[in-house]
């Protein structure tokens, strides 16, 4: 590095373009959370070349949307503009190799540390792409060393931003908030990892501790700098959406309207904010307030589709739990035209909510429900190399309208609502839970009357783990008890749904937890853990355990978990 006056003015100049960089960066950012996504990206297009920050915010938008659409071109156009954006990075990076080594970092300027983060960044996001996109193993393996090298960067830059050799520069606040979202990203995401799968990351040098995570991630949240939007959305994403599908089913929604308020102040409009605000809604049983709002999201912006897909998702639930299946069905519609995420699902859903509606009610568009359950497995996909747990279900289940005198689903809705875990966002609205329990109720007046098949036992056993979720809403936890129970006693007589016994064994430990009953919690807890395996949507269910177990403060680091 150069010395005297010529260092001196380079690094003025570069503090100057640094901050003029950030400055453009965050008008744009204002124009995307605002709804004008082309305005945006032609606000950053003209110095992709030239700044590292208008690289990677132009390349992060192109991703979002990429990710949103599914689409291959977009998919490659995004991978293909976050590598250019990497290698602009790469051009304002230090040549040293170690910021510990006390030379190096004395002799750091700011744009070197922004260059660092803005790097690291870049790597994380290819990873994303990376997996999405190809499906061999060496591509899945190539996707990992990217994750590793992003986040030992994080690292690094985060101990050494704390060290007494860091001295802050005029847009310090903008380099803090990249390593808090880094860091906190880290650590919330692997937090959620089962015992067994983390023990595995932190011996390759990686670390999960969920308070810390969500305390970074608060800090770059509130704060006024380029990253406060990703900080924002990836907590409101833990406690809208993780905490509920792969987690116990407490959404955090206190904190979640506390984090979005100030963004709702600033952008009433933004079709993001009126989709979370929706969801604190819908998690809240507010469904009307809900639709009202996702409604408004659809109609806030007619440039990017893919925002009303997410609508069209939660809009699909809403009208799931008012029982509404025809309106229910048409937003599944909709996303089996428009949405490429994952048009098996959409199809599944479509099926299944017409399977709902009396034999002798006319079904929209002429459509059969038969053909299309038949039609599923034709649009199976796979992404990172694997074909979604969700898919694998419906594909599934889908089997039973396979042959010439198909065997009908009794409940399907109500079972895949089950698997987003809907039956917590009915909770707090009885008028909700009664209709549910009338239809399980009905369901299983029909499986009395059916002839005997080989799918008796295990649709039997599906009623009653759905009719126990309904009864512990309704505060009769005996009754809930016994139906949980039933299930795990009809262990040996389930031929083909196998996955009913372990989600039993956790919603009765749930159901212990609630009664003050912590070591039965425990020991079921342990059992669904320990003695089942290669059932359906396997994963969310240990996640559950994990969640469970971590709320008993007996999952990782506790004593009764370290052998599992």
């Amino acid at each position: 590095m150069s010395n005297g006056k010529d260092a001196n003015a380079a690094e003025d100049s570069s503090q100057i373009t640094l901050k003029e960089s950030l400055d453009e960066c965050m008008e744009a950012l204002d124009l995307f959370l605002n709804n004008h996504f082309t305005e945006s990206l032609e606000r950053l297009r003209p110095r992709v070349n030239e700044s590292m920050y208008h690289a990677l915010i132009y390349a992060t938008v192109l991703e979002m949307q990429a990710m949103m659409t599914f689409q291959h071109d977009d998919i490659s156009n995004a991978g293909n503009t976050m590598k250019s954006a990497q290698e602009v990075c790469q051009r304002f990076r230090r040549k040293s190799l170690s910021l510990a080594n006390k030379s190096a970092g004395e002799s750091i300027t700011e744009e070197q540390l922004h260059a660092e983060v803005c790097y690291a960044e870049c790597q994380l996001q290819r990873a994303a792409l990376t997996f999405l996109q190809d499906e061999n193993m060496v591509s899945f393996i190539k996707g990992g060393i990217k994750v590793r090298n992003s986040y030992l960067i994080y690292k690094e830059l985060h101990s050494f931003i704390k060290s007494h050799q860091c001295l802050k520069g005029p847009s310090h606040i903008h380099l803090e908030g990249g390593i808090s979202f880094g860091i906190g990203a880290f650590n919330l995401t692997l937090s959620l990892f089962p015992p067994r799968i983390l023990k595995v990351l932190e011996f390759a040098g990686f670390s999960g501790d969920k308070e810390y995570g969500l305390s970074l991630l608060h800090d770059g949240a509130t704060a006024m700098n380029l990253r406060s939007m990703l900080c924002a959305l990836l907590l409101l994403c833990y406690y809208t959406f993780l905490t509920f599908i792969l987690g116990t089913g407490e959404g955090e929604v206190g904190e979640a309207e506390r984090l979005l308020k100030p963004f709702q102040l600033r952008y009433p409009r933004g079709a993001i904010f009126l989709f979370f605000a929706g969801r604190i809604e819908e998690i809240k049983g507010n469904i009307d307030e809900a639709v009202a709002l996702f409604e408004d999201g659809c109609k806030a912006q007619q440039a990017w589709k893919q925002f009303h897909h997410m609508c069209y998702w939660e809009l699909m639930w809403c009208f799931t739990y008012k029982r509404v299946w025809k309106m229910a069905y048409f937003y599944a519609d909709l996303l089996s035209q428009e949405s490429r995420w994952s048009k098996a699902m959409y199809v599944y859903m479509k099926a299944a909510y017409l399977s709902m509606l009396p034999k002798d009610e006319a079904r929209p568009f002429g459509e059969d429900e038969v053909d299309l359950f038949r039609q599923v497995p034709a649009f199976k996909q796979k992404i990172a190399g694997k074909s979604p747990p969700t898919e694998k279900f419906a594909i599934r289940k889908a089997r039973r309208y396979k042959g010439p005198r198909p065997v009908r689903l009794p409940v399907p809705v109500l079972e895949m609502m089950y698997m987003w875990n809907g039956f917590s966002m009915i909770s707090k609205r009885p008028e909700l839970t009664e209709g549910m329990m009338q239809t399980l109720v009905e369901a299983e007046r029909a499986l009395l009357e059916s002839p005997e098949n080989e799918y008796l036992v295990d649709d039997r056993c599906l009623i009653h783990l759905l009719k126990g979720l309904c009864l512990k809403n309704q505060g009769l936890l005996d009754a809930a008890e016994e139906c949980f129970n039933k299930v795990c006693s009809s262990e040996k007589r389930i031929r083909f749904d196998h996955y009913l016994v372990p989600n039993s064994l956790v919603e009765l430990s749930l159901l212990y937890i609630d009664q003050g009953r912590r070591n039965e919690a425990i020991k079921v807890l342990h059992k669904a853990k320990q003695n089942y395996k290669d059932y359906s949507m396997e994963s969310r269910t240990q996640f559950r355990v994990h969640a469970a177990l971590a709320k008993l403060e007996a999952g990782p680091g506790g004593e009764e978990d370290t052998h599992l």
